[in-house]
């Protein structure tokens, strides 16, 4: 499974921006879930959002409830991660990523990792 993250910018605090993650590859199926996680400069990955591919089921981290939502487009293999009220503290390096099975939040339970899309939001 391929994964191409798209969307990322500069936007000023309270803004809003919706990532992109196109997902490519013979065994990509309605078994996969994907989701998007997060790296801030010299901090670890940290788990964003994530969505089953059979009935969309969602997961959010606590950090992010209310202000991201995470979707996804059947036809195109693509997820979305919208993001609204961004403030400094989003501003990190956002990672698509895949596995086989259903939702999780921890960084190995992902197999597949997009190559990152960076997100700088300015006070």
């Amino acid at each position: 499974v391929q994964l191409q993250a798209s969307g990322g910018g500069l936007v000023q605090a309270g803004g809003s921006l919706r990532l992109s993650c196109a997902a490519s590859g013979p065994t990509f199926s309605n078994d996969y879930a994907m989701g998007w996680f997060r790296q801030a400069p010299g901090k670890g990955r940290d788990f964003i959002a994530a969505i089953r591919w059979s009935g969309g089921s969602t997961y959010y981290a606590d950090s992010v409830k209310g202000r991201c939502t995470i979707s996804r487009d059947d036809a195109k293999n693509t997820v979305y991660l919208q993001m609204n009220s961004l403030t400094p503290q989003d501003t990190a390096t956002y990672y698509c990523v895949a596995r086989l099975g259903g939702l999780a939040d921890e960084v190995e339970e992902f197999d597949y990792w997009g190559q990152g899309t960076q997100v700088t939001v300015s006070s």
